[in-house]
Formats: structure tokens, C-alpha cells, sequence
């Protein structure tokens, strides 16, 4: 590990304010050029390569935050916003120094500013501008979504729990012909890359006492995607529709309940549904929808705290934590228990 004063002699700083930086001194008045220098060079020289969490005074590492969020989509954007800003707010709490890039390209050329990142969205991001990140900056933890899991750690909600245990509330309510509507999943390189909710729902309804569990899921995840699955879930099954829909995000439901409102199907009286975020627009739309929430808070402090355990001790496998939802009870889904 290096010592204080070899990151002294290569900063070109003193000892004494080295080291008060490094111990987290309150009280050291420098400015973010000095801060970033000495941060940049302790991480060169692997600093907290064996640094161990008992420190009284734990240094404080200047992190980025990735993200890469398309924003054509206001509700769709509205998660991934909520979620930026949830880990702002967070880094803040924890006394961190954060900045935020829009651009992966930008982030890379920066890279010996920061200790480690944390990952927001994939949009428009190829394999090799995320090996290369990892080349330049391999502490790094992606939050709801991780495209390179063998190179990033990440903090997801657990999406296959959330749907196992929406169809055993669906079948305790007696409900038996239950379909799926959703989204295709990251696309990395035009690779498709397969929907969490998609494989789950295909196979937990096979093991369970489900007798038609018909599936539409194509496009992204957005309104107008959901209002044309709607429409084909009305043109397929109008005479006998499933008695009850699991949705795989809020913005697919808004669009599908636009669908079913024009075509006189009314929910819950012919059918019930079930959503996955628990957005703002959840409580609004009519009728108000039961949706599973994805506690994004939950999800940045855990994604900063795993971030902080991967700059000591970068040599370590890499974590993939799952966060559980919880289910939030509207008219789409009264809760009958």
C-alpha cells in the first residue's frame, strides 16, 4: 500500500495535508484542483488497495455517475430521473464528492479524476466503450440495470421475485388465466439481451396452477408501445381475455389501460391488473393501478456502499445485490385479503 509520503513526493503536496485530506480532516481548507491531484495520484498508487473499513476516518473518494438515460420517453425518463437524483441525494448524505456525465466518452478522458463510478441506464452504449471504461476506471456499480455484469458490480430490484410473487397473490385470489404484457430488454451491440419479467413470468406460470398464461411482449417500454400491446391483446382475446394482466412497468400499463378504455374493457371488472414501479402516474391514471415499488433509495445507498467496498478492495469478485419490492394496493387490484 502506499505511504503518505510517496503520494506527497508525487503530488507535489506536503505530507501534513496529505495526510489530512486522506484522514477526512473537516477542517482542511484546499481547493477541488489540489483535492482531485492528490485523490488522482493515492489512486495510482493503490492507496486503498488494502485500506480496511475500521479507519476511524475512512476517506471520502471523489466518484461519477454515468448517465446514460435516453429521455424521449417523459414517464419512462420519469424512473430513471428519480433514480439519478436519489443517488445525488444519497452521495450527499454520505459526504461524497459526485459529478454527474452525460457521455461515456467524457467520463473516460476524465477517468484519473475519479476513484470508481456508479451507472445509470445503457443507452447507446457499446461492449467496447464499457471495456474500455473498465480499463480507465474498473470501480464501478451499476444501478437497476447492469449491461457488462463481468465487468461491473450492480444493485437491481428483484424483477423475478416481484412476478412470482404477483401471480401467487393472482392465483390466492382465484385468479387462473393470467397474462403477461412487456417490453424487450437491454440491447447491447444489437444484441437483444432477454427481460427479467419475461423469463420469470414464462417460467414460474409453468410450475404453478396457471391454466393460460399468453404472453405480448415486444418493443420498449413506454406508452404508445403500451397502447399498441393493448390493442393486439384486444385483437387476440377480446371474446375470452385473461382474467387478469401482469404489466411489466407503469408506462406499459398507461398505455394499455388507454387501449382497453377505448375498446369498453373495463378494469377490474373484466379483468385485473398488476404493475411493476409504482411511479407518480400510478396513483392518477384511471383506474389507480396496484404496482409493485421499487424502493429507489434502497437501491443508491446500497449501490455507494458497494461502490466504497469495491475501491478497498478491488481485487474482490464482483456483487450483484437484489433489492425486493413491495407491493402497493389500488383499485387495478383491490386487495381482498
Amino acid at each position: 500500500m502506499a505511504t503518505i509520503k510517496e503520494i506527497a513526493a508525487k503530488s507535489g503536496y506536503s505530507p501534513a495535508t496529505v495526510s489530512r485530506l486522506l484522514n477526512n480532516d473537516q477542517n482542511l481548507s484546499i481547493s477541488p484542483a489540489t483535492r482531485n491531484k492528490i485523490m488522482t495520484v493515492a489512486n495510482e498508487l493503490g492507496y486503498w488497495n488494502n485500506r480496511q473499513k475500521r479507519d476511524k476516518n475512512p476517506i471520502r473518494p471523489n466518484i461519477a455517475l454515468l448517465y446514460r438515460v435516453s429521455g424521449k420517453e417523459q414517464l419512462q425518463d420519469e424512473y430513471f430521473t428519480s433514480l439519478r437524483d436519489k443517488i445525488i441525494e444519497e452521495t450527499d448524505k454520505a459526504g461524497l464528492q459526485i459529478e454527474v456525465f452525460n457521455s461515456i466518452n467524457s467520463l473516460i478522458a476524465a477517468a484519473k479524476s475519479f476513484q470508481g463510478f456508479i451507472g445509470v441506464g445503457a443507452d447507446r452504449v457499446t461492449y467496447d466503450q464499457l471495456v474500455k471504461l473498465h480499463q480507465h476506471l474498473p470501480n464501478g456499480v451499476f444501478a437497476d440495470i447492469n449491461p457488462t455484469p463481468r465487468l461491473f458490480d450492480s444493485v437491481q430490484p428483484n424483477l423475478e421475485l416481484t412476478i412470482q410473487d404477483a401471480i401467487q397473490r393472482l392465483i390466492k385470489a382465484e385468479y387462473h388465466r393470467i397474462g403477461f404484457i412487456g417490453g424487450t430488454g437491454l440491447k447491447l451491440d444489437n444484441i437483444q439481451q432477454p427481460d427479467a419479467r419475461e423469463i420469470a413470468f414464462r417460467e414460474f406460470t409453468s410450475l404453478q396452477d396457471v391454466t393460460e398464461a399468453p404472453m405480448f411482449v415486444k418493443g420498449p417500454f413506454n406508452v404508445k408501445n403500451g397502447y399498441q400491446l393493448g390493442k393486439k391483446v384486444i385483437e387476440q382475446g377480446k371474446e375470452r381475455l385473461p382474467e387478469a394482466f401482469i404489466i411489466a412497468s407503469d408506462t406499459l400499463s398507461v398505455g394499455v389501460l388507454q387501449a382497453f378504455n377505448e375498446a369498453g374493457i373495463l378494469i377490474p371488472r373484466d379483468a385485473v391488473v398488476i404493475s411493476i414501479n409504482n411511479s407518480e402516474i400510478a396513483r392518477y391514471v384511471s383506474p389507480p393501478l396496484t404496482s409493485y415499488n421499487i424502493n429507489q433509495q434502497t437501491l443508491s445507498r446500497m449501490a455507494i456502499e458497494l461502490l466504497q467496498d469495491l475501491i478497498i478492495h478491488p481485487d474482490r469478485p464482483h456483487v450483484h445485490l437484489k433489492v425486493n419490492t413491495n407491493i402497493i394496493y389500488r383499485k387495478s387490484f383491490p386487495n381482498t385479503n
